[in-house]
C-alpha cells in the first residue's frame, strides 16, 4: 500500500510558473529514483525530469533549463518546479516512485496525474 498525492497543477498564463508536489505515503521503507512524466491525449506519456536518491538529476531536452526536479527524503516529496511554461507543455503530470515496502516488494509507484494547462 503505497500512495502518491500530487499537487500543484494548474492554468498558468505563458511564460508563467507553476511549482508541483508529491508526497509518497504508506508502507515505504526506501525510496529510490523519483520522476515526473507528462501525457497529453494521442500521444506516449513521456520523461520529463527524474531523480536518484542521490540527488542526480535527469531531464527531457524540451525542459532543461526551465524545469527543476528536487526532493525531501524526510518528507517523502519530490518537487517540479516549471518556469517559462509554453502552451507545450500543457499536459497530464504524473509523478513516480521507485519504492521498497516494508512488505520488501521494490517496484514503481505511481500518482494519479495532475492537469497543467498553459494557455493565454
Amino acid at each position: 500500500q503505497v500512495q502518491l498525492a500530487e499537487s500543484g497543477g494548474g492554468l498558468v498564463q505563458p511564460g508563467g510558473s507553476l511549482r508541483l508536489s508529491c508526497a509518497a505515503s504508506g508502507s515505504i521503507l526506501n525510496i529510490y529514483t523519483m520522476g515526473w512524466y507528462r501525457q497529453v491525449p494521442g500521444n506516449q506519456r513521456e520523461l520529463v525530469a527524474e531523480i536518484t536518491s542521490n540527488g542526480i538529476t535527469n531531464y527531457a531536452d524540451s525542459v532543461k533549463g526551465r524545469f527543476t526536479i528536487s526532493r525531501d527524503n524526510a518528507a517523502k516529496t519530490v518537487y517540479l518546479q516549471m518556469n517559462s511554461l509554453k502552451p507545450e507543455d500543457t499536459a497530464v503530470y504524473y509523478c513516480s516512485a521507485e519504492v521498497l515496502t516494508y512488505e520488501r516488494s521494490r517496484h514503481e509507484s505511481w500518482g494519479q496525474g495532475t492537469q497543467v494547462t498553459i494557455s493565454s
